[in-house]
């Protein structure tokens, strides 16, 4: 009877211990801990990040490979300057060349935002654990804003002068005495285009 019972405990126990650890990965891969993964740490600086999260994904060469693990404030006392410091993990296989260019990228026009890794050329300088790396800020989109109010208050400016008769284009347009020169001019090397080729003898 007591070793009915014996038996009984181990196997709810063995129970419990399986169910614990099916639990306990089940959080670390829902946490991104990457406790059995084999890879590494590296720092990218920014001025400004545009939305990026904790969790967002980190692509090489446009590959997914690792993820953002942590975002901090930091003083840059050479700049003197608040500055953004994203931590993210890659794999071990996956070697970024100093010079490499980093830049925050957008998933189609307003999708989720992640980090770009390009690759440098020089792959005998590579970023080691815990390296950093400052990258290339995002452009605000206040100022693609602001550019394209420019451009378009500089067109809608040419428009008006030309309705207006004035500038180039708008006497050309618009002056029949401009008009009528151009076109006896053409008329006229319609019917002798050899002056096309004829040159006027220089002054000595």
């Amino acid at each position: 009877m007591i070793f009915g019972k014996t038996q009984l405990e181990l196997k709810l126990g063995i129970f419990v211990f399986i169910g614990l650890v099916i639990f306990a990965i089940f959080i670390l891969s829902v946490g991104g801990i990457r406790t059995w993964a084999s890879g590494y740490q590296v720092d990218f600086m920014f001025n400004f990040i545009d939305g990026v999260k904790k969790g967002a994904p980190v692509r090489f060469s446009g590959l997914d490979v690792g993820e953002v693990t942590e975002i901090k404030y930091f003083f840059d006392e050479k700049e003197e300057k608040t500055k953004l410091r994203i931590t993210c993990w890659v794999p071990n296989d996956v070697k970024i060349p100093a010079d490499s260019t980093v830049w925050v990228n957008t998933l189609g026009l307003l999708g989720e935002k992640y980090i770009e890794i390009i690759p440098g050329v020089d792959y005998k300088r590579l970023l080691h654990p815990k390296a950093e790396l400052t990258g290339e800020d995002p452009v605000l989109m206040n100022e693609v804003l602001k550019t394209a109010k420019h451009i378009a208050d500089n067109l809608d400016t040419g428009v008006t002068r030309i309705l207006d008769k004035d500038g180039t284009i708008g006497k050309i347009l618009y002056d029949d005495g401009l008009y009528k020169q151009l076109d006896a001019l053409i008329t006229d090397l319609r019917k002798n285009p050899w002056k096309l080729f004829w040159k006027t003898k220089e002054k000595k």
